[in-house]
């Protein structure tokens, strides 16, 4: 039984990485999975959802619409409760957290 409620929390973690994969930070123009701005997914209750994630800078402009987008696009996975988005700035992100591809077409 718990094996199989472990697989279950794997797939819901799954659905929700790849919601996150569809919300893009607009001025850099990447998904913020692939910027490495997700620091964690935490699965609750098998159905509430907590992202503790960042951003490319504290002053970011477009912070509210990609938080809202985050929250709003894993809200829509069927079977998804209560969606909360922590933003944190510690440790702080820095263009080393972006996947290899990102860093090799931004030449870093």
């Amino acid at each position: 039984m718990k094996q199989m409620e472990e697989n279950e929390l794997s797939v819901i973690k799954e659905d929700v990485m790849k919601a996150l994969e569809e919300v893009y930070d607009l001025e850099i123009g990447f998904d913020i999975v692939s910027l490495g701005l997700v620091y964690g997914v935490d699965i609750q209750d098998g159905k509430d959802v907590r992202i503790k994630m960042t951003l490319t800078t504290p002053m970011c402009p477009l912070a509210g619409l990609m938080t809202e987008d985050a929250r709003r696009k894993v809200s829509e996975i069927e079977g998804i409760g209560d969606v909360k988005i922590e933003l944190t700035f510690d440790p702080p992100w820095t263009p080393e957290m972006a996947s290899d591809d990102v860093r090799k077409i931004l030449g870093m």
